[in-house]
């Protein structure tokens, strides 16, 4: 028996498998998420399922088999019930170094700490020719990530920046106005994008093989939204897109842009790609889904020496009524079509992209506080800054790698 097959079987043993009225549809729950049921139609030449993977190897899944050996327990010819025999199946795990593990989420908060000062000690401090003293640039960026890390109010965090000023990671101890107020200011987004870039610096031997994707990021605003369907008029909460790229091993982005809620994906392929190399990235595997589906991506990836694992739509062809396609698009469109165990197995190194939006998310919020614009986008690279060194932390336990921050600021 193919995996298929089997868990198949395990889905037809434990769960409960609905037909749609007289019809040959079936409804059968996803093995992952309880809430979700996919759509098997067995009334065509071929079976048909709404899931991913008959999606693309356009063979029998998992789910189909569910519904094949249903059909073959509870229907016979004779009227009597054959009940099919269960193959116990064992799950994979995957280890884990508990005592590493413990290690790094013990010290984690003291530890993010040191690092982001060193990260922000060697900002080159503008010149303020008038106006009254402001806080320095590196105190600005440390209290404002070390807040969105912290997860609460402004007024409950001035404690953790006090401990922070006792410690010397802050010159000077700002109020908590100076920290809402400072996060508004445009000349921070630069710094921020390159302090992300410097804290994925430790992994770059680690990473080879890479995933993009994007995910929205909700605000406290909202627009005025008609809804054409239906003809009227509602309130819709307005987010922010944020397009990263990560490594698949520690889950660390390696380049990151902001855009709005409505930004297509694909124009974020290239310079994400380009980032990530100009950062001293080695690529060998770029993994995405379909939304990055272009002969143009294709060529960016294989000009930085990777393979890109893209998939293709159904109605995709190595001839358009213009004439024929590139040469990068007709070899990779045969390499789906003809090698399509290989490349499934390749590209299913994405989800850890799915992954690292979840660690982000669960730990930092997927709503964004700020009010401005500016802020908005400030306090979600805060949140990929602060993944990034929470990311270094547990390599630092787990592969035991070497961060000097401070030699890469100078450099």
């Amino acid at each position: 028996m193919e995996p298929r097959e089997i868990k198949g079987l395990e889905i037809a043993a434990k769960t409960k498998l609905t037909r749609k009225g007289k019809s040959n549809q079936w409804l059968v729950p996803s093995q992952t998420n309880k809430q979700e049921k996919y759509t098997v139609a067995l009334d065509a030449e071929q079976p048909r399922c709404t899931c991913r993977d008959h999606e693309f190897t356009n063979d029998r899944c998992k789910h189909i088999f569910a519904v094949e050996y249903t059909i073959q327990r509870e229907q016979t010819a004779d009227g009597t019930t054959i009940t099919t025999e269960t193959v116990k199946v064992t799950r994979k795990t995957y280890t884990q170094n508990w005592p590493a593990y413990n290690a790094a989420q013990t010290e984690e908060k003291s530890r993010l700490q040191a690092l982001l000062y060193e990260l922000c000690k060697n900002i080159p401090e503008p010149e303020q020719r008038r106006g009254r003293p402001r806080l320095s640039l590196a105190d600005i960026i440390f209290a404002s990530t070390f807040k969105i890390y912290s997860t609460v109010s402004g007024r409950r965090f001035q404690s953790d920046l006090q401990e922070a000023r006792r410690r010397g990671f802050l010159s000077k101890m700002p109020s908590y106005n100076s920290v809402f107020r400072y996060l508004e200011a445009e000349a921070l987004t630069p710094y921020l994008y390159q302090l992300i870039a410097l804290s994925a610096q430790p992994l770059k031997t680690i990473e080879e093989d890479f995933a993009l994707d994007s995910s929205g990021f909700s605000t406290g605003q909202f627009m005025r939204w008609f809804d054409v369907k239906y003809g009227k008029e509602e309130d819709r909460r307005m987010w922010l897109k944020v397009h990263l790229m990560c490594g698949v091993k520690t889950n660390i982005v390696t380049s990151v842009e902001i855009s709005d809620g409505y930004a297509n994906d694909h124009g974020y392929f290239k310079p994400l790609i380009e980032t990530a190399a100009a950062n001293g990235f080695t690529l060998k595997e770029v993994s995405a889904d379909k939304a990055y589906l272009s002969g143009e991506n294709f060529l960016t990836t294989l000009r930085h020496k990777a393979i890109p694992y893209i998939p293709f739509k159904i109605n995709s062809k190595a001839q358009s009524d213009y004439g024929p396609k590139s040469t990068v698009w007709t070899r990779m469109l045969s390499f789906y079509n003809d090698h399509r165990e290989e490349f499934l197995t390749h590209y299913h190194k994405r989800s850890n992209v799915e992954t690292t939006f979840h660690m982000i998310k669960s730990k930092f919020g997927q709503r964004l506080r700020s009010k401005t614009l500016t802020a908005q986008i400030n306090e979600a690279l805060c949140k990929v800054l602060c993944h990034n060194l929470c990311v270094v932390i547990q390599s630092q336990h787990e592969l035991g790698i070497d961060v000097d921050f401070s030699e890469a600021n100078a450099a």
